[in-house]
């Protein structure tokens, strides 16, 4: 099923990425085994009538953060294979080289952040004797392609956001909390079990994350964390106007208001990343063996397909 049109002119933002980064500047998922970390891949679309993966032979499956381009109202989906923009005409068009992108946020018109992993020994990140661990990357051109940052070598974030001028990541080898004003110089705020976690879109030092204790939020921009009530979660995203929403492992969808989390219509299949945007949801989960793309406008009352791999 091809993406609707309409809504990719919309100008959506995505909803913790509304600040941009300086120029020096949604996913929980295992750390792939080695084999794959060296695995290139061939150029992938889809074929929109047969419903079939492109020339690659791959789909676009493990989806690790979905992010909303302002510069084109494209939406990107950061996966084990590379980066891919959905096009209009329903193709998935991987974007640069292949890269399994285990953390993604957009930052700005085609400003992308990312983590990971090299994709291969051609990789000008992948230097010998170096750990395959991206650090921060960063592209100005809508993911054609990519510069070191910072923490070469040293970093996965498995979950990363930007906001309020600011970048907040995870990093899923040290369980380091960390914070930085301009992608180079880091704070680790906290060592802390985390999967993936949301910051305020008012307020850049509230910040609440699924950690060993269940839900967790922090006031003083992670340095401190407390326990709050709220569902088991794998995947959090926050907007100014939808709030802050849940997902968690079984697909079940919460949503916090002013009384409290309120369940809605369940994901139809395993979740692998939230976004939430101004005019709705969308959601990446595997079902039935294919990766989808669900949309949802009523507030999580109902979803429906709004990209499918086809297979």
């Amino acid at each position: 099923m091809a993406p609707k049109r309409q809504a990719t002119r919309r100008g959506m933002r995505q909803s913790t990425n509304r600040a941009r980064v300086p120029a020096v500047g949604l996913a929980v998922a295992a750390v792939a085994a080695v084999a794959a970390l060296v695995a290139v891949g061939l150029l992938v679309t889809r074929d929109d009538e047969a419903g079939t993966a492109g020339q690659g032979g791959e789909s676009v499956a493990h989806i690790h953060g979905l992010g909303r381009n302002p510069a084109d109202g494209q939406l990107y989906a950061a996966t084990h294979y590379g980066l891919f923009r959905i096009a209009e005409d329903g193709r998935a068009v991987r974007a640069g080289e292949v890269r399994d992108l285990m953390g993604f946020t957009v930052a700005g018109p085609d400003v992308f952040l990312a983590s990971g992993h090299p994709g291969g020994a051609g990789d000008q990140f992948f230097e010998s004797g170096r750990r395959p661990l991206l650090g921060l990357i960063r592209s100005s051109d809508g993911g054609e392609s990519w510069k070191s940052v910072s923490l070469l070598g040293e970093v996965d974030f498995h979950s990363l956001r930007a906001a309020h001028g600011r970048v907040y990541g995870y990093d899923s080898t040290t369980g380091r909390f960390m914070v930085s004003g301009d992608g180079e110089r880091w704070d680790a705020r906290a060592t802390i079990p985390m999967g993936d976690f949301a910051v305020s879109p008012a307020d850049p030092d509230r910040i609440v994350a699924m950690t060993g204790q269940g839900l967790s939020e922090s006031v003083d921009g992670g340095r401190h964390w407390s326990a709050v009530e709220g569902p088991a979660a794998a995947f959090l995203s926050w907007h100014e106007d939808a709030g802050l929403w849940a997902v968690g492992d079984n697909g079940a969808v919460s949503v916090r208001t002013a009384s409290g989390w309120e369940e809605r219509q369940p994901l139809p299949g395993r979740p692998q990343a939230l976004l939430l945007t101004d005019d709705g949801v969308y959601a990446a989960a595997s079902a039935d063996g294919s990766t989808g793309i669900y949309e949802s406008e009523d507030g999580g009352r109902s979803w429906h397909v709004w990209w499918a791999d086809g297979r």
